[in-house]
Formats: structure tokens, C-alpha cells, sequence
């Protein structure tokens, strides 16, 4: 029973996630053109035809600006909460389904949670997607690691994890202070060092790929990036998450 699941990129400039089952391909979020989107899918191996559903975390344009435009080129059912919903950029796509952040839902074949996170923004939202007995757990685009989001995030057999900033490169870097102030806080995005600390709670022994994702490209590096994640998992199948490039296709087995 197939499960996979690649980037078409992650970063701040655009971000989309494809999970695969043997019947079923969902699109999480998507921050690029239809065009820059068409070209990454073929890059690997499939059609917007291809795509059953757009799923949508929370409504930053880094990750819904393209998800409007694509869900009405191709006719595509999306699904998102409440609070994401209230986006404007949304309208007159053909189906909309709102999701109740508390309660597990189902695409076909693909299990999903929706897992409340803290955000800044309306509703925001991250997702474990399961199928045939694996779990793969998606988690960017918070500040704080929650009793909650390690309560849901415990037992991974892949994981793509958000590491941000280093706290000094930020502190330093050439963000406004009202910026840094947001990004290092609570309600913005995890540090090198929080990412580290979820992996040191969880079962990662059970990760056959862990991807650290939206790596800042002016408060961080991929050498600061991997070195504290590290220590909490060194085997081969750590990869980072590029903003210009696809990561082909890995299974969950």
C-alpha cells in the first residue's frame, strides 16, 4: 500500500507539500503560479489533473496565494478552517469545505487531524495525514511547541519539521525590530533550537525521513539548520526542504 510525499518547495518566497496515496494525491497549501506550480508537479511526475484536493493551513501568502487561482483553473474541492476561509482570495472556487480544527477528516483514502497551532493568524493549522497503518506529520509556521502539537506529533514515521532562525542570525540580521520581534515570538515561527526540542520529546527512532523546512534564507543557514537537529537524529534520510527545488518523492513504508 503506497505512501509518499515530496515539497514542490518551502520557504518564505512559496510553499506546497504533496502527500500520495495509491489513490489519492492532496496539495497542502501553495504559494507559487499556476505556471511555477504545473512545472514543479511535472518535475514530479504528475498533472494538476492529477491533484483530488488543496488543503490549507492558514492564510500567510507565502502559503495561499496560489491556491485560489489553481483551485479555480482546475476545478479543485479545498479545504481549510473557519478562520482560514475568511481569506478574500478564495472566491468563486467550486467547493469549499470547512474543517472543525478539533475533529479528524477523511479524502478518499487519506486520515487527516487537523492540529491547532500558535500562529499569527485567523485559524491556523497543521496536519498528520494517515494511511495503511503510517503516519506522516506536517509542522510549520508555529512559535511555540505546544503539550498539544507534541501530544500529535508523537509517533511519526515521516516528518517534515519547520526550522526558521537561529535566534542570533536573527537578532543581528536586517528584519525591523517590529519583525524580529514577531518572528522570535510566540506566534511566529520555530527556532532552530524548538524544532530541536520537539525531536527530543517524540518517538524519533519511528522517523524513516525527518525534513526541516522553512529555513529562513536571511536568519539562518542549513549548516546551523542540521547541526542542532543532529543530535536528536543523524541518520541519512535527513534532508532539507529547498524554496527553488522539488524533493522527489519519499515513501512511508
Amino acid at each position: 500500500m503506497s505512501f509518499s510525499f515530496a515539497s514542490l518547495g518551502s520557504g518564505s518566497r512559496g510553499n506546497a507539500t504533496l502527500i500520495r496515496s495509491n489513490n489519492t494525491l492532496l496539495l497542502v497549501d501553495n504559494g507559487f503560479t499556476i505556471k511555477e506550480t504545473e512545472r514543479r508537479l511535472a518535475i514530479l511526475g504528475h498533472s494538476p489533473d492529477d491533484i483530488t484536493a488543496i488543503l490549507v493551513t492558514h492564510e500567510h501568502s507565502d502559503h495561499i496565494k496560489g491556491v485560489g487561482p489553481f483551485a479555480r483553473k482546475y476545478g479543485l474541492p479545498v479545504y481549510l478552517t473557519h478562520g482560514t476561509a475568511q481569506y478574500d482570495g478564495l472566491n468563486k472556487v467550486a467547493e469549499m469545505h470547512q474543517v472543525n480544527i478539533h475533529r479528524p477528516f477523511a479524502v478518499e483514502d487519506i486520515d487527516i487531524t487537523p492540529v491547532a497551532v500558535p500562529h499569527d493568524a485567523r485559524e491556523p493549522c497543521q496536519f498528520v495525514f494517515r494511511h495503511g497503518g503510517k503516519t506522516m506529520g506536517l509542522l510549520t509556521d508555529l512559535g511555540s511547541i505546544t503539550p498539544h502539537v507534541t501530544e500529535q506529533y508523537q509517533q511519526c514515521d515521516a516528518l517534515m519539521l519547520e526550522c526558521n532562525h537561529c535566534p542570533q542570525m536573527l537578532a543581528m540580521g536586517p528584519y525591523p525590530p517590529s519583525l524580529k520581534h514577531r518572528v522570535a515570538g510566540h506566534w511566529g515561527h520555530l527556532s532552530n533550537h524548538q524544532a530541536a526540542n520537539l525531536l527530543e520529546q517524540i518517538e524519533v527512532e519511528r522517523i524513516q525521513h525527518l525534513v526541516i523546512s522553512h529555513i529562513s534564507e536571511k536568519n539562518n543557514t542549513e549548516a546551523l539548520a542540521k547541526s542542532a537537529v543532529t543530535p536528536w537524529y543523524s541518520n541519512d534520510s535527513l534532508i532539507l526542504a529547498q524554496q527553488d527545488e522539488a524533493i522527489d518523492w519519499l515513501s512511508v513504508n
